[in-house]
């Protein structure tokens, strides 16, 4: 069942929204969205919390800097997705302009998995590092950081993740979320931690004197990098990270972006100038990923670090291609998936779902996940088989369930089962041995129901009320597509009672409409429908642009339709 709520905001704050200058349906969005002045807004780079307040920030920056000063050699230890890819780019840029001699290495997930692990300490060690960075990854690796100094190499864990009760040994650990660490924002994506570890750096070798004798680098010019990777890691967009988000869509609209982010854009067939959020985190990303989860995300950051337009081209259109490859495979699971369940008809009321099938790619267990989560309403573990032969899973949660604390308790009460685990409230990782997955199964569905209260297992849909006739405009959807919408802070959904005057099906999956309300008329379109409305309807809606043959309309994307 879908429960439509609609958000309230206090007519005097709304007013005084107005009254600094917001649009009025602005003020009407953002004030139930908790924001209480315009200055709220106002995302200028000099509003950023600055890096001193990043817990060993500065610690990370003296390490950084003795490294250079002393010609070490640095090597960046990434992960597979688009927010490690980003973070690496912005380190080997960075850390490159500063001078430094700095290289990369990135984890094959199907043979090494996640993290900075023993086994991929001992192949980085061959090429020699005197000191090792982590992005977007290290914080549990204890084991990982032990080897590290066995082989008498210094590491510097930069990561976003949540800790677990110990942490490891490392010379110098950078995350907003470890203990005792006051930054106000602990949303930062890994790739924030990492600009903020180079905005520290920047500022210890000024005081150094670094650069009396080569140019300062405009770290600036690396936050196209920072908004794609803090927008594809679906983290939630505070008013630090809405900042950062804000300064890296400028500079693509303006043209200021690196080749790869450009290449990006034209093989996902967007003009940058109107950039949005919904671009890097639904476009751009998934591009990126999808080198990560078939192939080697180095290709990924190879696009992100050329300078050479032909080069990111060339490699983005790869990209394309990798990502075209992953949603026919994921089309293909989900399938099979959709048809697990059909047979299983109790397992779709079940509080927590686990799937298995041993043709399942192990790259593209999360998007499935998610996908399932998303269709049922439910939180979700998806399996595949791994090239070591245990099964490695990938969950999605729902509002309601902490999914890495759900592993906790499970670890806690069956200390044989889980191999390894990790993650965030809402996307976990775990790995079994070969022949506990219905034990798994079973438990996972046994904790979620005692974890989840009853009610959150209702699709609860959150709106913004109606919106006035005279707002279903071009003009209108453009305003609300180029505002910083995204995680914690959700675009514009609009509900209203239309009258249905005309209806069809497109491919056999999308529902096309022709609504009225009052003397207004206008087209939506309800994607992977599951039900045919009657001649009156009310629908939760977003307000978009159809750009169809160069013929711009606004047109309404459902998400609910009874």
């Amino acid at each position: 069942m879908t429960h439509l709520t609609t958000r309230s905001a206090s007519p005097r704050q709304i007013w005084q929204l107005e009254q600094q200058g917001l649009h009025p349906l602005l003020a009407r969005l953002y004030a139930a969205r908790g924001v209480q002045d315009a200055a709220d807004l106002d995302y200028a780079l000099e509003r950023l919390l600055p890096p001193a307040s990043l817990t060993h920030a500065a610690e990370a920056a003296t390490l950084l800097a003795d490294a250079i000063e002393a010609e070490a050699r640095l090597l960046i230890i990434a992960d597979y997705d688009c927010d490690g890819a980003t973070a690496c780019a912005v380190g080997i840029r960075a850390l490159r302009a500063f001078g430094a001699e700095v290289d990369y290495l990135v984890p094959d997930r199907f043979k090494l998995g996640y993290g900075l692990s023993p086994d991929l300490v001992d192949i980085a060690a061959r090429r020699e590092p005197d000191l090792i960075i982590t992005v977007d990854n290290g914080i549990a690796s204890i084991e990982g950081v032990a080897r590290a100094r066995e082989h008498g190499i210094a590491t510097l864990i930069t990561d976003h993740h949540l800790p677990g009760e110990a942490l490891p040994e490392a010379d110098c650990i950078v995350n907003p979320n470890q203990p005792g660490c006051a930054f106000a924002s602990k949303n930062l994506a890994g790739v924030g931690v990492l600009f903020y570890v180079m905005l520290a750096l920047r500022a210890e070798l000024r005081a150094r004197g670094h650069f009396a004798e080569r140019p300062e680098p405009n770290l600036a010019q690396l936050l196209d990098l920072v908004a794609l990777g803090t927008v594809a890691d679906v983290v939630k967009l505070d008013g630090n990270n809405r900042i950062l988000v804000s300064q890296g869509l400028q500079r693509m609209r303006a043209g200021r972006m690196q080749p790869g982010i450009a290449a990006l854009f034209h093989a996902a067939g967007r003009n940058p100038v109107q950039a949005t959020a919904f671009d890097l985190g639904f476009l751009l990303g998934p591009r990126l990923n999808a080198a990560g989860r078939l192939a080697d995300m180095a290709l990924g950051i190879e696009c992100l670090i050329t300078d050479d337009t032909a080069r990111a081209n060339n490699i983005a259109q790869r990209l394309d291609d990798f990502n075209q490859e992953r949603r026919n495979i994921e089309a293909s699971m989900r399938e099979q998936a959709l048809a697990i369940l059909e047979r299983m008809e109790t397992e779709v009321e079940a509080p927590g779902i686990a799937l298995f099938d041993e043709s399942w790619h192990e790259g593209v267990i999360g998007i499935l996940a998610s996908r399932i989560k998303d269709k049922l309403h439910r939180p979700v573990f998806v399996f595949a088989r791994s090239e070591s032969g245990d099964l490695k899973g990938s969950g999605r949660s729902i509002a309601g369930l902490h999914l890495r604390d759900a592993l906790d308790l499970i670890a806690k009460r069956f200390p044989d089962l889980l191999v390894r685990f990790g993650g965030h409230a809402m996307a976990a990782g775990v790995t079994l041995r070969t022949g506990d997955f219905e034990r798994f199964r079973q438990l996972f569905a046994e904790v979620a129901g005692e974890l989840i209260a009853p009610t959150d297992l209702d699709r609860c849909l959150t709106t913004d009320g109606g919106l006035e006739t005279g707002y279903f405009s071009i003009e209108i959807a453009r305003l609300l597509e180029r505002e910083i919408w995204g995680q914690g802070f959700p675009a514009p959904l609009f509900v209203d009672e239309f009258e249905v005057e005309e209806q069809k099906v497109l491919k056999e999956k999308h529902l096309k409409l022709k609504l009225r309300k009052g003397a207004m008329r206008i087209d939506a379109i309800q994607f992977n429908f599951s039900a045919q409305p009657g001649s009156k309807t009310r629908a939760a809606y977003r307000l978009e642009i159809n750009d169809y043959m160069g013929v711009q309309r606004p047109q309404l994307v459902i998400e609910y339709l009874e």
